[in-house]
C-alpha cells in the first residue's frame, strides 16, 4: 500500500510536518517496495484558505490509501475521508521515524479531525 507523510523537506531524515494541509512535501511511501518520492506541497503551504481541501484532493491523486501527520483539521479530514484515506495522528520526528511507527503499529487511526481550521 502507498501511504503519504507529511513533511518539512524532501528525504526521508527530514523533519515530519504537524499540519497536514500546509505541509511543505508529501513523502509518498510504497510499505511493500519500500520505494518513495517527495511531492511538494507549495501551492498549499501558502495558501489563504482551503489548504486541506486542496492538499487532501491532491493526496488522493496519488492513489495512496493512508496518511500520516500530526495533526489534521476538519475540512482536510473530511476530504480525505471521503477519498477512502484512512488518516492516522501523532506523528513525530523524522519521515523515517513515521514510517517506522506506522509500521509497528503505534500512531492514532482518527475517527475525525484533532485540530480546528486554519491551524498554523
Amino acid at each position: 500500500m502507498k501511504i503519504a507523510i507529511t513533511a518539512q523537506g524532501d528525504q526521508m531524515d527530514s523533519p515530519v510536518d504537524p499540519r497536514f494541509g500546509r505541509a511543505k512535501w508529501f513523502a509518498v511511501i510504497d510499505t511493500e517496495t519500500g520505494s518513495h518520492r517527495f511531492v511538494d506541497n507549495a501551492q498549499n503551504f501558502a495558501a489563504a484558505q482551503g489548504a486541506g481541501i486542496q492538499a487532501g484532493s491532491n493526496v488522493a491523486k496519488l492513489g495512496v490509501g493512508a496518511v500520516v501527520t500530526g495533526n489534521v483539521g476538519p475540512k482536510a479530514f473530511a476530504t480525505l475521508h471521503a477519498a477512502g484515506i484512512k488518516v492516522y495522528l501523532g506523528a513525530n520526528g523524522t519521515v523515517q521515524d513515521a514510517l517506522n511507527q506506522y509500521t509497528a503499529g503505534t500512531l492514532t487511526l482518527a475517527q475525525d479531525a484533532n485540530v480546528a481550521g486554519h491551524w498554523v
